[in-house]
């Protein structure tokens, strides 16, 4: 035998035991948000749980209310998702059995670069918006983004007219607003660890931040299993423990984009 089939052999024998130990893994669903997967987060936090615990986790990349009719059909064990309005109501009703507060970041409102003005609070730079009817573009996805955006309108007792020329409800997650807000250097609300992974914005700039209202809580809530026979409750709960760990704690912390922290854990 030469040399050359011996090496395919092994190569051969490899990849069969790699598909062997695949297998026999474990596997979850966790329907979460953009911001968690499109970042890396999601990536880094699975494969390290993987390396432990030998279960495989299957992310469902979507808006939050999205995700919640996902984890509500019985098609996901675990919820990463980030509007507390919404995770509540999913509790009370039964569809979780445990939800905790776990990381969070804050919401930016960004916009063209020519804007100078200054930036008293977000209400005003709203108001500002709406008076002059500047182009904003909306996620419009039921997203916990586009709801934030919502409720921000809200604050400030403007009731939004999708068939506005000014406003621009375009169904898409945040990476896909950003590019159409960069193109057409419109405004849109962005959870600020997307906007700082984000690469296209040439025509973009943060316009409103730091202030309270847009304070981004990110939760995790374990599936009630007795809304699907097949859920995995037993690695889901597993991932949920190890969510609360010191090593998680260590990991969310220290991940960054751009040399910038996109998460801070606050699970306590």
């Amino acid at each position: 035998m030469n040399i050359n089939n011996k090496i395919k052999i092994i190569l051969i024998n490899i990849f069969l035991f790699l598909i062997a130990a695949d297998a026999n893994a474990s596997k979850i669903i966790v329907a979460s948000t953009t911001s968690t997967y499109d970042t890396g987060l999601l990536n880094l936090l699975n494969e390290k749980f993987y390396d432990q615990y030998n279960i495989r986790v299957q992310v469902l990349s979507l808006g939050t209310g999205q995700a919640i009719r996902t984890a509500k059909d019985g098609n996901a064990e675990i919820l990463l998702v980030h509007h507390k309005a919404s995770e509540e109501e999913f509790m009370n009703n039964g569809y979780g059995e445990k939800r905790y507060e776990i990381m969070y970041n804050d919401y930016v409102l960004v916009g063209p670069k020519k804007d100078n003005g200054k930036c008293t609070s977000v209400q005003q730079k709203l108001e500002e918006i709406y008076n002059n009817k500047y182009l904003f573009i909306s996620r419009g996805d039921d997203s916990g983004t586009h709801l934030k955006e919502l409720e921000m309108w809200d604050l400030v007792n403007i009731n939004i007219n999708k068939t506005n020329e000014w406003y621009l409800s375009v169904g898409q997650g945040m990476g896909s607003t950003l590019l159409i807000s960069n193109e057409k250097k419109g405004y849109t609300l962005s959870d600020r660890s997307t906007w700082i992974a984000f690469n296209k914005r040439n025509n973009l700039k943060i316009v409103c931040e730091d202030f309270p209202p847009l304070f981004n809580q990110y939760g995790i809530i374990l599936v009630n299993s007795k809304l699907n026979k097949n859920l995995n409750y037993k690695d889901a709960k597993k991932y949920i423990d190890w969510f609360k760990t010191k090593e998680v704690k260590e990991l969310i912390n220290n991940f960054k984009a751009k040399g910038k922290q996109l998460f801070y854990y606050n699970y306590n």
